[in-house]
């Protein structure tokens, strides 16, 4: 079975990957199975049809999804309690009329890319949506714009950052590998992020908000629509609340750069606060007190908050891991070095190069994480031979093929689609068509700024 109709073990590995995706898609889409059974029956399969053996398979889907939740559910946890004393105090009610008052409730969605990309900056892409979401809900309510025109431009905002602009992990891996200049990347990722984001956010998102009606779901809207408190907490605290964990993962960021080796005790005590686990529990408890007991809650209050806002999470976090398994079932059974024996194989430009192999290994593993590690190994031997070539705009190239074409194998697609209440083909409609679109444009961006380079 291994040498499918005589084809080359890596295309039979790549049919493999193809046949435990389709299935999923099926069995979800048609068959409405839940997706947490699903994924992990996808990656059974996909372990089975690639000649794994059963403890290794079984050990690879139990360690990516405890790798995969690993941080995100403290995350997601931590995060959605943030979230809660923000809707709760009014904060998020705050945020979102001051951005409509500022930009005017016309161009309210431009402002929400702006924030998209800013929150975006140091915190992974799962938390900038768990951070945002209540605002997204408040914002689409006031103003009566449909959802997604309001949640597209943050998911852009969020998403350009996430595979482009360094301190980002993904562009950051990129740029060891690659040996690229720090500065001058962080100068090109906003050359190119910028634009891209406002044609995949603002622009993007009015024409699919018209085309797609879809309502925040019940429970989770329930909890994010702030109580009809008269007075709202100050624009000026709610804000630095809400960027407290930005702030000290950018700290954290910064000191690592000053001093890779962590030889002063500045620098590992930046790092520790820095880490988003820490970032977002010092967060949580600092807006116990700001949006907590200096609105006037009692500690009861608080409790209740962090209690409840728990349970709509479960699932999310459950599917996540999902994802998770499903992935690292994906590279600990080849298909990710089967896609790289394939690309290395064609000849082409080498920026075009590095966006492909990130964009196979990306759409084949689900994750940008993932795809920028990868394709930064198999692109790095490719630049050393073609000495002509900008290394800071392949960093750029890798991060955008990183991106392209969500589907459902990546925990950010399941995430998008559960928090937005959408349909699968709703979200391939909207988030997938957001993300390659991105993705596209950014390539397009980076090869026109290589000219000039």
């Amino acid at each position: 079975m291994d040498h499918l109709f005589g084809m080359g073990h890596n295309a039979t590995l790549l049919v493999w990957a193809l046949i435990s995706i389709v299935f999923l898609v099926v069995m979800i889409a048609k068959f409405k199975w839940n997706p947490f059974v699903t994924l992990l029956l996808s990656a059974l399969l996909l372990g089975f049809l690639a000649g794994m053996d059963s403890q290794e398979l079984i050990k690879s889907a139990t360690g990516g999804l405890g790798g995969t939740l690993g941080t995100i559910a403290i995350v997601i946890g931590l995060g959605t309690m943030l979230g809660k004393m923000m809707a709760e105090s009014g904060g998020a009610e705050r945020i979102a009329t001051t951005m409509i008052d500022r930009f005017g409730e016309k161009r309210v969605h431009w402002a929400m890319m702006i924030v998209g990309f800013i929150v975006g900056i140091p915190v992974f892409f799962e938390v900038g949506v768990i951070l945002l979401i209540p605002i997204v809900f408040i914002v689409a309510r006031k103003v009566k714009m449909p959802l997604l025109q309001i949640g597209i431009p943050v998911l852009a905002g969020l998403s350009t950052v996430h595979g482009l602009v360094p301190p980002h992990p993904a562009p950051m891996i990129a740029i060891d590998a690659f040996q690229a200049d720090l500065g001058k990347t962080i100068l090109f990722s906003l050359i190119v992020g910028l634009p891209t984001a406002i044609i995949a956010g603002p622009l993007f998102g009015k024409w699919i908000g018209r085309r797609i009606a879809v309502s925040p779901p019940e429970n989770l809207a329930k909890q994010f629509s702030s109580r009809e408190t008269g007075d709202l907490p100050g624009f000026g605290i709610t804000l630095f609340t809400i960027l407290l964990p930005v702030i000290l993962m950018l700290a954290g960021s910064i000191a690592s750069i000053a001093d890779p080796h962590a030889s002063s005790p500045v620098t590992r005590f930046c790092a520790f606060i820095g880490h988003e686990v820490v970032a977002l529990l010092i967060a949580v408890v600092f807006s116990f007190f700001t949006l907590g007991f200096a609105r006037g809650f009692t500690k009861n209050d608080i409790s209740r908050f962090t209690h409840e806002c728990l349970a709509p999470t479960a699932s999310i976090i459950l599917i996540i891991g999902g994802g998770g398994a499903f992935k690292q079932v994906l590279i600990n059974s080849g298909v990710g070095d089967a896609i790289a024996a394939i690309a290395t194989q064609a000849n082409v430009n080498v920026l075009l190069f590095a966006w492909l192999v990130a964009a196979l290994i990306r759409v084949a593993t689900g994750s940008a994480t993932v795809a920028m590690t990868t394709a930064a190994g198999i692109v790095a031997p490719v630049l050393a031979l073609n000495p002509g070539s900008s290394v800071e705009l392949a960093v750029l190239a890798t991060g955008a093929g990183s991106l392209v074409l969500s589907h459902v194998n990546d925990a950010g697609f399941w995430m998008v689609k559960e928090f937005f209440n959408m349909t699968v083909p709703q979200t391939l409609k909207s988030w997938t068509v957001m993300e390659t679109l991105l993705s596209v444009f950014a390539l397009a961006v980076i090869m026109l700024v290589s000219v000039f380079v």
